[in-house]
């Protein structure tokens, strides 16, 4: 009988314990303002911002700075520099501010530029060539920093809006521990799974209004929409497309759309035949129906059909003095005839070479626009009588394979302008020795004479002019096929305040301005 007698209270023990411990319940009780978002990707194992892409992550989290930044507008503002003079062709001297404390403490210096700025040219950093212009950086004083470069060099102070090279602190383990000088602090971090920071109340800048976030990364859209319909989060970045109408229907909830520098296209394997032929390439540009994928795929509202190589909202487009190729099966098959590829049997179907001409287009999901997008080219190309299919594959297999040459079509999603300069995507793309044409085998003599005239040349106009030429070659020559621009598309609470949808939203999203109601 004691024992029964005794049970109530082990119960009432045991509810205060579970409530004192629930962690909704904690949260709901916190006057803390700490804001839960899912973003698309995150660091892997490795939280060094000079790894790989790290740094873009690490960036939108808010914890690191790098000298120069781009605003709303895109225009290139200083950031953790006050500005630079340029001395020559080849030299530049960058001024620091000097109320500036990296996150343990310790006054930013010029010291520490010169070391983050080293570590990326280094050999060993696999993005190494991306810095290669530059001969030496070195210390004039406290506050003042010399960067010279091989030669001329247009883009250099644009280079370094590039999370790749964020300030750092020398001497820490940044593999594991973030030290940086940005409005928020790295707090924990859990692979794969979620990045945890909290506000910085020595930033430099304007002060946060949130006292911290956990960013979540979650590479399914659907959960994305799900998590933040459930109220598991305050915000998602890449919502899906079909999930916007049903967001916007809910009375807590709205969408953000904003067009971006962001576009997705189609790599063509030039290495392989037919692909090598201009007729064929240009025939695939007739045989899509731009407007279609973006009414379909992307249900109307997650892009804008595209023309060339940069969206109309980079002012480096050149989008004005080029013809959009019409949707035009006649002259797709017109086209094809050109190359020898008929239906030579009269069953419907193309062929090449004796066989079927098949088509398959490679892409991946964790875009969620990807996979539909290829699914609606596949079926247009077959109203042509090409037999095509879609594969989709991890990110990493899909890169090895364009590497091989193992593919006709792959469609990728780029960010054409991080840095706001245009030599950040043509010459990786188009330049003959650079990373992405050699996968699609482009290589134009004159393409290549632009790219280097348009680096060495400090006027502006006729930079344009380089770029504009360049921008209607691969038009011509299409060794990519250009599809749409992406419309970012965030779904957030109403309870969010001050986010802001940047053009190179890639790298901008933990602000200072961003808060939450009560």
């Amino acid at each position: 009988m004691s024992k029964i007698r005794e049970l109530p209270a082990i119960m009432t023990t045991f509810l205060i314990l579970l409530l004192l411990t629930s962690p909704t319940i904690a949260d709901s009780s916190s006057s803390e303002k700490i804001l839960k978002a899912d973003l698309i990707f995150g660091p892997d194992e490795n939280l060094d911002p000079a790894y790989k892409y790290t740094g873009w992550y690490l960036r939108e989290a808010g914890i690191y700075d790098t000298l120069f930044a781009l605003d709303k507008d895109m225009n290139l503002v200083p950031s953790l520099a006050t500005g630079f003079d340029q001395i020559s062709d080849t030299e530049y001297k960058i001024h620091l501010r000097e109320d500036v404390k990296f996150h343990d403490g310790t006054p930013l210096n010029a010291d520490a530029v010169v070391y983050s700025l080293e570590r990326v040219m280094a050999s060993s950093n696999s993005r190494h060539s991306e810095y290669s212009f530059i001969e030496s950086v070195t210390k004039d004083d406290e506050f003042t920093v010399t960067i010279k470069t091989k030669e001329p060099y247009s883009p250099t102070i644009a280079s370094l809006v590039d999370p790749l090279v964020s300030i750092v602190k020398p001497d820490v383990d940044l593999n594991k521990t973030p030290v940086g000088t940005g409005p928020f602090k790295f707090k924990s971090y859990e692979k794969g799974v979620k990045l945890s920071v909290t506000r910085n109340d020595e930033y430099w800048g304007e002060k946060p209004k949130l006292d911290g976030a956990d960013l979540f990364f979650v590479s399914d859209p659907m959960t994305r929409a799900m998590q933040l319909e459930g109220g598991d989060v305050d915000i998602v970045r890449g919502l899906p497309q079909t999930e916007v109408k049903s967001i916007k229907g809910k009375s807590n909830l709205e969408v953000l759309e904003k067009e971006t520098l962001r576009e997705n296209f189609l790599y063509v394997n030039m290495r392989k035949a037919p692909f090598d032929n201009l007729s064929v390439r240009q025939a695939l540009n007739h045989a899509i129906d731009r407007q279609e994928i973006v009414d379909t795929a992307l249900e109307g509202v997650g892009g804008v059909p595209a023309i060339g190589v940069f969206s109309s909202v980079n002012p480096w487009s050149a989008n004005d003095e080029l013809k959009p190729y019409a949707y035009d099966t006649t002259k797709a098959k017109e086209l094809l005839g050109q190359a020898g590829i008929t239906d030579k049997d009269g069953d419907g179907w193309l062929d090449f070479q004796g066989k079927p001409f098949n088509i398959t287009i490679k892409t991946y999901t964790s875009r969620a626009e990807n996979k539909p997008s290829a699914e609606v080219i596949a079926a247009q190309l077959e109203k042509i009588g090409i037999k095509s299919g879609v594969e989709v594959l991890e990110t990493g297999a899909l890169s090895s394979d364009l590497s091989n040459g193992n593919y006709d079509l792959a469609l990728y999603s780029w960010s054409t302008g991080t840095t706001g300069d245009p030599d950040y995507f043509l010459s990786k793309h188009y330049e003959s020795k650079g990373a992405e044409a050699k996968k699609t085998g482009y290589s134009n003599p004159d393409v290549d004479s632009w790219l280097q005239k348009a680096r060495a040349t400090f006027d502006q106009k006729e930079r344009m002019n380089y770029y504009t030429k360049v921008q209607e070659q691969i038009f011509k020559e299409s060794p990519n096929i250009f599809l749409f621009y992406l419309n970012e598309l965030v779904g957030q609470n109403k309870r969010v305040k001050g986010y802001e949808i940047y053009p190179s939203c890639e790298i901008t999203f933990l602000t200072p301005d961003l808060s939450l109601e009560d």
